[in-house]
């Protein structure tokens, strides 16, 4: 395994892009989970209300995003600069389009048929990030040996299918 991760996602400097995808994912499962804890009125989280202002987790996460875009900017595709601002930006990320359903009707929407659109799209951009990350554009990985490729093929295979899926289910 360490071999592959060398050879596919290090070498190649997508080692950012990884970080980023598991932000993404990892923030946007988290805060569903404390969102319906909100919702339930249980465990130590409430909604952010200063001055009787609801701050939706869209702010925050506009604001990390900013950081890490222009984090990512300024430090390349390698080093620790580089993780943190892919991490950032995943996360902030992750926080946006978990209320995309949001900012697409410019209506608190997050519980409701509407609001799966957030859910449909996150799953949608994990797809594409995937897809990128693991066969879509593996420069700087040099020739690959057949059963390599033949892993490359069901993983994009796979993807692709899922990727179909999720169109269809956001068409509908």
């Amino acid at each position: 395994m360490e071999h592959w991760l060398d050879r596919n996602i290090v070498e190649p400097g997508k080692l950012p892009l990884l970080a980023a995808l598991a932000a993404f994912v990892l923030t946007f499962l988290v805060t569903r989970v404390i969102t319906r804890l909100i919702r339930a009125g249980k465990g130590p989280f409430r909604n952010i209300r200063p001055g009787g202002l609801h701050v939706h987790h869209v702010v925050p996460g506009v604001v990390l995003m900013v950081i890490g875009g222009f984090g990512a900017v300024a430090a390349g595709r390698h080093g620790l600069g580089a993780l943190i601002a892919a991490v950032l930006f995943g996360a902030g990320a992750g926080l946006v389009l978990d209320e995309f359903a949001l900012i697409l009707h410019l209506d608190d929407v997050y519980w409701t048929e509407q609001g799966r659109k957030s859910v449909e799209i996150v799953v949608l951009t994990a797809a594409l990030v995937a897809l990128v990350l693991f066969g879509f554009s593996p420069f700087g990985v040099n020739e690959l040996t057949p059963e390599e490729l033949r892993s490359r093929s069901i993983l994009v295979s796979n993807i692709l299918i899922n990727f179909l899926i999720a169109l269809f289910a956001l068409a509908k």
